[in-house]
């Protein structure tokens, strides 16, 4: 869909208390987080404001943050099953 809003928060509610914590705790995680971020806030500026680019360029950063999801949601996971 395009625009579509793909907040960390939305995609994994779940994990919400873990995004949080690890946003605050864990500089990879953190860094990670923006990245991903920007490339959503600038793929949805891309296609509602039907900027010119090349399919090639936007498929890149539509991958890159498909990337940085998958690894998101694997530090997630390996969080969530640690010991309290």
């Amino acid at each position: 869909m395009l625009g579509e809003n793909h907040l960390l928060t939305q995609e994994f509610p779940e994990y919400l208390a873990a995004i949080i914590e690890l946003k605050s705790t864990n500089s990879t995680f953190c860094k990670m987080a923006k990245r991903y971020h920007q490339l959503d806030h600038q793929i949805r500026g891309l296609e509602s404001n039907e900027v010119p680019i090349s399919d090639e360029h936007f498929l890149e950063l539509k991958a890159e943050r498909a990337a940085l999801k998958d690894q998101l949601y694997q530090l997630l996971v390996a969080h969530s099953k640690l010991p309290s």
